[in-house]
C-alpha cells in the first residue's frame, strides 16, 4: 500500500489543489474526518472549516465552505463552493464580515436569519484563522 494519496480540491472557478498528500483533515458535515492512504471509500458533505493536508513534512492550510468530498483509498476529491489558501484571503474583508455577522447575531431582531448569520460568522472566523497560517 502506498504511503500517499492524490488530493484534488476544486471550486466552480478553478483547480485549487492538485497534490500528493500523506494525510488530510477535512470538515465533514458531522465533524472533521482524518484521511490516511488506504482510507475506506466514502462520500461526505462538507461544512465550513479548515482543510489541512501534509506533504513532505509540510502542512498546508485552506479555508473551505460547503461542497462534497469523495474519499477513495488512493485519491481524495473535494468539490467545494469556495476554497482559499492563506495568501488568497483578504483579512480586512474577513474581519468586516465577522463584525457584521456578530452584529446581526446580537441584534435580537426577528428579521435576522440566525442560521445564515452563524454560517457567515463561522466562515469569517475560519478565513481569519487560515489567513494566519504559513504554508
Amino acid at each position: 500500500m502506498s504511503d500517499t494519496f492524490q488530493l484534488e480540491i476544486v471550486t466552480p472557478e478553478k483547480m485549487v489543489v492538485k497534490d500528493v498528500a500523506e494525510e488530510a483533515q477535512i470538515p465533514g458535515s458531522n465533524g472533521y474526518l482524518g484521511i490516511l492512504p488506504g482510507h475506506a471509500p466514502l462520500i461526505t458533505e462538507l461544512a465550513v472549516g479548515e482543510i489541512t493536508y501534509r506533504n513532505n513534512a509540510i502542512t498546508h492550510h485552506l479555508s473551505v465552505a460547503w461542497g462534497f468530498a469523495e474519499v477513495l483509498p488512493d485519491k481524495v476529491t473535494i468539490l467545494a463552493e469556495t476554497a482559499e489558501r492563506p495568501d488568497e484571503i483578504d483579512k480586512r474583508r474577513a474581519l468586516e464580515a465577522k463584525q457584521r455577522a456578530e452584529e446581526r447575531l446580537k441584534s435580537g431582531s426577528t428579521e435576522v436569519d440566525f442560521t445564515r448569520a452563524q454560517d457567515a460568522l463561522q466562515r469569517a472566523e475560519t478565513r481569519l484563522q487560515v489567513a494566519e497560517q504559513k504554508t
